[in-house]
């Protein structure tokens, strides 16, 4: 980009604290616990410093990136993290972000993405620092809260649960518990990103998901099970097929036998096998089989399936019979058999 004026020459680190000092200008404070907040930026023209800020971020991405035929230089990089992670530069930026310009933001993306993939040998310096500093990542999580700048802070949400140690801290904060809130949002760009990295957050790291699971089996399920029942065509389709990813996972097999177990599970997946959407009920299907092809059910599931079983069946051979995929049917019949051998209810 040319400038009408030619930008003071700063070194690396002198160029990480100039973007510090600007967003200070344009009101990040500390307060009395050592924590940042956006408060009242001072008298300056925050367009004014919005400019100076966009003009700073420039220079940081061409050290990080290069320009031209030029690669850009390790010493520089390393000289321009180490001051990012001395001042905590990333914090700033998140904080900042709702009083930044478009392309001010976009920066701070390629900006964040760059440090997270740099490495030195088999370290990854950024991902380290950010261990230590959980604040940051949740800070990226909570972007949702703010619909100008979402989009903006999901995108660096999604680099940071790359790295299990980051995703790890997602998933065990209070804070994670907040994303149906932000897949509710009434914002579909913000509720299908917001879903996005839910799913991420799940599904990336599959040890790590099956160790949070059985930790906090209860928590997680009364707060996910609200998700296909809610009135949200989005929201029902994509959790119902992610349950399903999550059920079927090797490494989630306690986690299945767990919920397959549950009466009231069921109880919800049959009311969803009716959904008017015929999306709904395929998805819905393939959590529900999960419950029919559990060897060793428990008496209130098995005792439901029985207590149901003629209108089971006849409901199931006219299910979705427009669908024609080879596994499906398969797998229908298959559903259909077990069943069928179920003894009928007492008394019938």
């Amino acid at each position: 980009m040319n400038f009408l004026f030619k930008p003071k020459q700063r070194t690396p680190d002198e160029l990480a604290r100039a973007v510090r000092d600007a967003t200070i200008r344009l009101g990040v404070f500390v307060d009395s616990n050592g924590l940042l907040y956006l408060g009242e930026a001072g008298a300056e023209s925050r367009r004014k410093v919005g400019e100076v800020l966009f003009m700073l971020l420039q220079q940081m991405k061409l050290i990080l990136y290069g320009e031209g035929d030029n690669d850009p230089l390790p010493e520089c990089i390393a000289q321009l993290a180490q001051e990012v992670y001395q001042s905590h530069l990333m914090q700033y930026l998140l904080i900042v972000m709702p009083r930044l310009e478009f392309e001010a933001r976009k920066d701070v993306v390629q900006i964040t993405s760059a440090l997270l993939q740099r490495n030195i040998g088999t370290r990854l310096p950024t991902v380290e620092y950010l261990s230590s500093n959980p604040v940051i990542v949740l800070l990226a999580l909570r972007g949702y809260e703010n619909q100008e700048i979402s989009l903006n802070t999901g995108m660096i949400l999604h680099e940071m649960l790359q790295h299990e140690v980051l995703a790890k801290i997602v998933l065990y904060s209070d804070d994670f518990y907040r994303f149906p809130l932000y897949i509710e949002s009434s914002s579909f760009g913000v509720s299908c990103d917001a879903f996005s990295n839910f799913r991420e957050t799940l599904v990336r790291h599959k040890a790590m998901t099956a160790e949070y699971l059985e930790q906090e089996y209860t928590r997680f399920f009364e707060m996910y099970t609200q998700l296909p029942a809610s009135p949200n065509y989005v929201t029902r389709r994509q959790s119902l097929k992610l349950l399903g990813e999550l059920l079927v996972a090797r490494a989630h097999y306690t986690i299945m036998i767990r919920f397959v177990s549950d009466e009231q599970n069921l109880k919800l997946i049959m009311n969803l096998l009716r959904d008017k959407s015929k999306n709904i009920q395929f998805e819905a299907f393939h959590v529900f089989k999960v419950f029919v092809a559990n060897p060793k059910k428990t008496a209130a599931v098995e005792g439901i399936l029985r207590q149901n079983r003629s209108r089971l069946l006849a409901f199931l051979n006219e299910f979705l019979r427009d669908r024609t995929d080879e596994t499906f049917v398969d797998e229908r019949q298959y559903v259909i058999q077990i069943i069928s051998a179920l003894p009928p209810p007492k008394g019938k």
